[in-house]
């Protein structure tokens, strides 16, 4: 998938600069003036690379903690979606024969958001006119104008008697919930973490690196020490850039599939 190849590369980009920084820190130690290596002076640069790692310790954690409850918060919001579709098109159905228009465009705003988000999967069955003309990220112009004639037609619907008219009120209710699960759904489809933030994050670790290089003994352990750390730290990149992107083309569509499924089953 794109956004985990994505987040491969940028995980790796961050493995070469802190090696580098690392490496470029051993080199400078190196060719420093003894009065440069003294106890004293190793002992401020750790005082202070400890005060930037422990800042940097806690913006990390922040940004986990707040990327992983946007996460769980949009795998809800997905399963919300899903749901309020089925509910409108059950509502259609219950009030009869008259809703047959709304309900086809239903099914097709259904599988036009499948065959335009997840791309990457096969598309339904159903047969939807230029999926391609559809945004698979973002707000979309054509998947509102279908809800949007949906709600036309259950707008001009002429309920007969009492029941009729309470199932309509009903209806009513069920769009503009969805319309609500929609939203919220479109503004979890978006970047969660700024990406002028992700680079302060790198900076800041490609400083304390040069910094664990310049101070650190030249032997092997010391070296496979910050490689280690490297690797543990590009790990931790990865999975904030995973978690960072938009997530509809992250979580599978299986709970739009199982509402599409039930809006084509035949009526009971």
């Amino acid at each position: 998938m794109l956004i985990d190849l994505l987040s491969t590369l940028i995980a790796l980009g961050v493995f070469v600069l802190l090696t580098a920084s690392a490496l470029f820190g051993r080199f400078v130690r190196a060719r420093l003036p003894e009065v440069h290596r003294t106890r004293e002076t190793i002992e401020a640069m750790q005082i202070v690379i400890g005060m930037l790692v422990t800042f940097t310790a806690l913006v990390m954690g922040l940004m986990t903690n707040s990327v992983k409850t946007a996460y769980d918060r949009a795998g809800h919001d997905l399963q919300a979606y899903a749901l309020g579709l089925t509910r409108l098109d059950t509502c259609l159905r219950d009030y009869g024969p008259e809703t047959a228009a709304a309900q086809a465009i239903l099914r097709r705003y259904t599988a036009t958001l499948i065959a335009s988000t997840w791309v990457n999967e096969k598309p339904p069955a159903w047969r939807v006119p230029g999926p391609d003309r559809v945004a698979p990220i973002g707000p979309s112009p054509v998947l509102g104008g279908e809800l949007n004639q949906v709600y036309l037609h259950i707008r001009h619907l002429a309920p007969t008697d009492g029941f009729h008219a309470g199932v309509r009120d009903d209806c009513i209710a069920a769009y503009h919930a969805l319309i609500r699960g929609r939203l919220a759904a479109i503004e979890d489809d978006r970047q969660q973490v700024s990406r002028p933030f992700d680079v302060i994050l790198v900076v800041w670790l490609m400083i304390i690196f040069a910094v664990f290089g310049l101070i650190s003994p030249r032997n092997i352990v010391s070296l496979i020490g910050m490689g280690l750390c490297a690797v543990s730290l590009s790990l931790a990149i990865f999975v904030l850039a995973s978690l960072s992107h938009p997530y509809f083309v992250v979580f599978p569509s299986a709970d739009m599939r199982a509402a599409l499924a039930a809006m084509m089953a035949p009526a009971p």
